[in-house]
């Protein structure tokens, strides 16, 4: 078995905090290690550290080697600029496969807080049995919460197989992100579940999906699986991934396949893509305030600050977002920091680098 931890994202979401430089996985958010340290300790118990495989960019390989000293220098695969989750996965498989041809992988992002790493292992668990039994590919849905318009979503088919005692279900289908008005038709209907963005599968199962479904990618990758080890192999990985397709494992695999089926995860699961997502699982006083940092608050209710430098006052106000980085000053109302992202790409627009 092998865990794939994706760790190619900005988390352009999360600024002021979360920079190019340093972006959401490589943060201290919620505890005393970073999000991606939490990852890999999750998943470590399962697979080994000498099977964790990290796909991230050139200029967050240092900081993860700083970061996770335990882990094997070959097991950090960088890309030479990012091309998606599919060709991320693929990268990985053919490493894995050079390895290991009839390994099990799990794939997963590596800027999520998961609260209850039990629960969670025992998913991982029950979806990595029904992958070998059937040669299938699986993913975790997550119980909706509320209407959520930033997370894709899972259609609950019927029950496929039964392992121990939680159920495997086929996926009818993969919805996009909706609108307000579809999510909340998701979960007024039920079985539609949060697309998580974890998968488990055999190595060779999803590269016979990509040689069926992508097979100008998996051509590219072919290319980089012969150079693997040899002298050549920087180069090749260089040239090679610069012109391979840029497509989403759901897009380009998920959706167009019948091969698939999903674990209900029930583990505190949330991706932290947000300052509002941040505030749902951030410890609150009396009010509904979730601070960090020097803050007083007067007569203030339902906000989110966050200030490890300056002393934050704030009197009189309800439902806010306060960020304070030093050199930066976020303030929003709750419920609308998906919309943070409108600011990074102003602020690419007008090029104003030294906040990103």
């Amino acid at each position: 078995m092998y865990a794939v931890i994706m760790a190619g994202g900005k988390g352009i979401r999360f600024w002021p905090l979360s920079r190019d430089r340093k972006p959401k996985h490589l943060l201290n958010i919620t505890g005393e290690k970073s999000v991606i340290q939490y990852t890999v300790d999750r998943v470590t118990s399962l697979v080994g550290i000498d099977n964790i495989l990290i796909v991230t960019g050139a200029g967050h390989a240092d900081e993860i080697r700083k970061q996770l000293p335990c882990l094997p220098a070959d097991n950090i695969l960088i890309e030479p600029v990012g091309r998606n989750t599919a060709p991320c996965v693929g990268l990985a498989a053919m490493h894995i496969r050079k390895r290991n041809p009839d390994a099990v992988m799990f794939v997963l992002p590596a800027d999520h807080l998961i609260t209850d790493a039990e629960s969670f292992l025992h998913s991982l668990a029950t979806a990595r049995e029904h992958a070998m039994r059937s040669n299938s590919l699986v993913t975790i849905g997550i119980k909706p919460r509320w209407p959520e318009t930033g997370y894709g979503y899972i259609e609950q088919g019927e029950i496929a197989d039964t392992i121990g005692d939680t159920h495997v279900y086929e996926v009818r289908s993969f919805r996009e992100k909706p609108d307000l008005a579809t999510a909340e038709m998701f979960i007024k209907n039920g079985g539609f579940f949060w697309n998580s963005g974890m998968f488990i599968w055999k190595v060779s199962v999803i590269l016979n999906e990509m040689e069926r479904l992508l097979p100008e990618l998996y051509r590219g990758l072919l290319e980089i699986e012969k150079s693997i080890g040899t002298e050549y192999e920087k180069n090749v990985l260089s040239e090679v991934y610069r012109d391979i397709p840029s497509i989403s494992i759901d897009y380009g695999i998920m959706e167009d396949t019948r091969n698939t089926f999903m674990v209900k995860g029930d583990f505190g699961w949330n991706d932290i893509g947000s300052w509002d997502a941040l505030w749902d699982v951030l410890d609150k006083d009396e009010s509904g305030n979730a601070t960090m940092g020097k803050v007083i608050n007067l007569d203030t209710s339902n906000s989110l600050i966050y200030s490890p430098q300056k002393m934050v006052a704030l009197i009189g106000v309800k439902d806010l977002i306060v960020v304070e980085t030093g050199d930066s000053l976020l303030i929003c109302k709750r419920g609308s920091s998906q919309d943070v992202r409108k600011i990074v790409k102003r602020l690419e627009k007008e090029e104003m680098k030294n906040y990103l």
